[in-house]
């Protein structure tokens, strides 16, 4: 299988100037652009062909941007809806589900869709590629990089806050390539990604990129190539819950390479976003009809960080702004930003496993929850074709198939880490 793999054929693009360049191996701007913006794979397959699900994600490689295959991967899998559909009332629901869930063929060890980031990020990785990945993250996606890295043997660091290492659990021991560095309790996401930022003007040490790596954008794409595949044409609309809102624009991003490709409409999806109250930057933003994010106080943003159930929904910078980010993708699909509660999506979530089967995570509940408010609105038409994509599930079911076991962090840094500090530690592990 592996031997039968092609590197994909691509160059970058700048959004905001059209520009069209090599990818270098890791490149992140556009190359003598001084005005922040998203670079864009072009592809030179236009229509996707699918390979075999031997492949796993890498069955959408014409449109990923990787020079190999990495083992184990594992794609998204697309049904359509029976009983939350007849409970809404929706003729058309389809849930495209990543996690596990073998009954669908679901076989994501980690649980959540940050897999299809990290074997993405993986397979865009070259031989010549020198230094160690730096990964931020609120819990979810170091899960997924974590196993990735550690059964592909690249070396990775990465930083999460102390407070979400309960996140940090596998079937299996995580090989020593992979290392952890933490900070400490009463920190989030943001503060996790200061520390791998300046971890990363370290020698030795490079970014992953977030956002800015198309691989990783792409990645998170193949969930809305899972759907058209699976449906035959784009959906009308699109439920995800978002913290940098990264995924809804690569589902935009996936939308406007299927136009292009002719076989699947040419309709645009409605991006239907939903964040986690009471934390809800991204929402603020979006109502007050605002580029910019707004300004909110830190130690406030951290406290509502705590009182929210879905911790991974926590981005105080998302790519939200920037040209190609969020915001022009949710004005390009007339979209919209949700909210949900703690408690709506626990209900949520524990109707989806009613009527469905399948335990859920509480980001996919937030999204299920405003796919429910939104119907019982009366904004989501009876025949409409509505994509439900929930990012995790099935891991209460695979705890209870398996023995788990937690990575513990190396080193547990101060919210405001003293870099003299940093490379001291840094120096010991790798």
């Amino acid at each position: 299988m592996a031997s039968q793999f092609v590197p994909t054929q691509y160059l970058l693009q700048s959004v905001k100037t059209g520009q069209e360049f090599v990818d270098k191996g890791w490149t992140l701007d556009a190359p003598g652009e001084t005005e922040p913006s998203l670079i864009r794979a072009v592809y030179e397959e236009v229509q996707i062909n699918l390979k075999d699900e031997s492949f796993g994600l890498f069955m959408f490689a014409d449109w990923l941007p990787v020079n190999h295959m990495l083992q184990g991967s594992a794609a998204p899998v697309t049904y359509k809806s029976e009983g939350l559909a007849r409970h809404l009332g929706l003729n058309n629901l389809y849930i495209t589900f990543s996690g596990y869930w073998p009954e669908k063929g679901a076989l994501m060890p980690t649980c959540s869709f940050k897999e299809t980031e990290a074997y993405s990020v993986g397979g865009r990785l070259t031989a010549e590629t020198e230094g160690v990945l730096v990964v931020a993250s609120a819990g979810n996606t170091a899960r997924a990089f974590a196993r990735v890295c550690s059964d592909n043997d690249i070396k990775l660091l990465l930083c999460v806050p102390e407070d979400n290492l309960s996140a940090m659990w596998f079937d299996r021991s995580i090989n020593s390539n992979v290392k952890l560095v933490s900070t400490r309790s009463g920190s989030d996401y943001f503060d996790a990604i200061h520390l791998s930022n300046m971890i990363c003007d370290l020698p030795g040490f490079f970014a992953e990129g977030g956002a800015k790596n198309v691989a990783r954008r792409d990645g998170m794409g193949t969930t809305v190539l899972s759907a058209a595949t699976f449906i035959g044409r784009i959906p009308d609309h699109y439920f995800q819950a978002v913290g940098s809102g990264t995924g809804a624009i690569a589902a935009w991003e996936a939308n406007q390479r299927l136009m292009v490709d002719g076989r699947f409409g040419t309709n645009i999806m409605k991006l239907r976003v939903a964040q986690n109250a009471p934390f809800t930057p991204i929402y603020d933003a979006w109502k007050a009809d605002s580029r910019q994010m707004l300004e909110f106080d830190n130690d406030e943003a951290r406290k509502q960080v705590e009182d929210m159930d879905a911790k991974v929904l926590s981005n105080r910078k998302p790519p939200y702004p920037i040209f190609g980010g969020l915001y022009d993708a949710l004005k390009d699909t007339s979209g919209e930003v949700l909210v949900a509660t703690n408690e709506e999506g626990r209900q949520a979530a524990a109707l989806f496993e009613e009527l469905e089967g399948c335990d859920i995570h509480p980001a996919a509940g937030i999204a299920t929850a405003t796919l429910i408010k939104e119907v019982e609105k009366g904004t989501v038409p009876q025949d409409d074709i509505v994509m439900l994509n929930i990012t995790g599930g099935g891991e209460e079911l695979f705890k209870r198939e398996k023995e788990v076991q937690y990575l513990k962090p190396d080193h547990i840094f101060d919210i405001e880490p003293d870099i003299e500090d940093v490379k001291k530690v840094l120096k010991d592990l790798f």
